[in-house]
């Protein structure tokens, strides 16, 4: 093989290309056999080496091949139209690829029409336009799925960031005293990420519906955060104003600390607790520190105070066993059956009782009330007797008495009289009356023999 002679390829080139190459070098001698496609049966080459394809009942001029045999250059053509057709059915299979999408679809479709249009050869063209038919009818079907595919995303990424704008709505509706504003506040910046990841990554809403839920979601937003500043703005204010007061709490304690005026001074730190529980709360750090200095005061006076009852109350020791053996005195007094002698030794125990002096604060209550059950049941005993000795109360008594006895013997006799007439519902009148004026004058005797007995 000559040095100027060209390497057989897989692809041919072009008419043009070649032209080019035989007039910048010499002829060669005849090329090694072609590969032969059966497409070539749809052409044929005249005798000045023009090509021609039939389409249907006509032919089309496609070309010449300078240089080439006939067969050569309808081989030529030939493979070019299985280049296109193999392009065209890689293009219907990747149509029904679903992963494929319908614009890389088209975009091949445009490029493989532009390659049939300006490219010149030999075949089947009827069966490679059915192609690109059914590439074109498969696109509009594939364009009309995606389409729908698009529309049912929408819908649920519209769901899904109606969902998230309720959300921010309902974080923003909470009444400022009942927020939890870190959570709250996270929760936020939470959904506002998931917006944003919606934007970059999901399905594009429409216009208009981007917008609205937008709008709300950012009105939302804007809401929680006024009120977040608000109420802290207001918290900073109220703690300003419970610092202020319980600084002067902590001073007023801090002067009561040394009082040994015990009682009184009990009383005014009760009273300065009180108010400290209704003094708000300043920052946790100077809240803590008021407290701490207010509740060493209280601890220091009421230490204080402790100590001095403890030895008090040791010293009343005595005057406990003193009250003690009083109590077991006055006790035997009951039940009381003489009056006027257990009033008289109760008299005689309480002077004792109150020359004995204080006992242990531990033990006031329960000597005190023990006391008190002794006196007031002979306080009892002498109302009791008072009563049944009481003159007018008994007159009253006795008339009450004499009243319902003469009113019974009035009906008892309406009652004979009816019978005696054989008036039959004037007796049972007379006796229903009878039956309860007897049952009243039975309680008015009762009464009566209290003050006889």
């Amino acid at each position: 093989m000559s040095d100027d002679q060209p390497t057989p390829r897989p692809a041919i080139p072009s008419p043009a290309a070649l032209a080019s190459r035989l007039q910048a070098r010499p002829v060669a001698a005849p090329a090694a056999p072609v590969s032969h496609s059966e497409s070539a049966r749809f052409g044929r080459v005249d005798d000045t080496g023009t090509v021609f394809v039939t389409v249907g009942e006509e032919e089309r001029e496609v070309g010449s091949y300078p240089g080439a045999s006939a067969e050569e250059a309808l081989q030529y053509f030939a493979r070019k139209y299985d280049e296109l057709a193999a392009s065209a059915d890689l293009l219907e299979a990747r149509l029904r690829n679903p992963e494929v999408a319908s614009k890389e679809v088209a975009d091949g479709l445009t490029t493989l029409k532009e390659h049939i249009a300006s490219t010149g050869v030999v075949g089947d063209l009827a069966a490679l336009e059915a192609t690109v038919a059914r590439v074109e009818e498969g696109l509009a079907a594939k364009r009309a799925e995606e389409a729908q595919a698009r529309a049912a995303a929408r819908a649920v990424a519209a769901e899904q960031r109606e969902a998230l704008v309720a959300e921010a709505e309902k974080i923003a509706a909470q009444p400022a005293g009942s927020t939890q504003w870190k959570t709250s506040g996270e929760r936020m910046r939470a959904l506002l990420d998931e917006w944003k990841q919606h934007q970059r990554s999901g399905p594009k809403l429409d216009k208009t519906t981007e917008s609205a839920l937008w709008t709300r979601f950012s009105h939302a937003r804007n809401t929680f955060d006024k009120g977040r500043r608000a109420w802290f703005a207001d918290l900073e204010t109220s703690r300003a104003d419970a610092r202020s007061t319980k600084e002067a709490l902590v001073t007023e304690a801090e002067k009561l600390a040394t009082s040994t005026d015990w009682a009184p001074t009990a009383r005014a730190f009760k009273q300065l607790m009180d108010r400290w529980r209704t003094a708000g709360r300043a920052s946790r750090a100077e809240d803590d520190a008021l407290w701490e200095r207010f509740r060493s005061a209280q601890d220091a006076f009421f230490t204080a105070k402790d100590e001095v009852v403890a030895a008090e109350d040791e010293s009343f020791r005595a005057n406990l066993v003193v009250k003690e053996a009083l109590l077991v005195e006055a006790e035997a007094l009951l039940p009381v059956s003489d009056v006027e002698a257990a009033k008289a030794t109760l008299r005689g125990i309480q002077d004792r009782w109150e020359a004995a002096g204080k006992v242990p604060r531990a033990d006031l209550e329960r000597v005190e009330k023990r006391m008190r059950r002794v006196e007031a049941t002979i306080r009892e005993a002498d109302e009791q007797r008072w009563k049944r000795t009481n003159p007018e109360v008994a007159a009253r008594a006795r008339s009450m008495v004499d009243q319902l006895e003469a009113s019974v013997a009035a009906t008892q006799a309406d009652l004979a009289k009816a019978e005696a007439k054989g008036d039959t519902k004037a007796a049972a009148a007379a006796t229903s009356k009878l039956a309860a004026q007897q049952q009243w004058l039975d309680q008015a005797r009762a009464g009566l023999d209290e003050f006889s007995g």
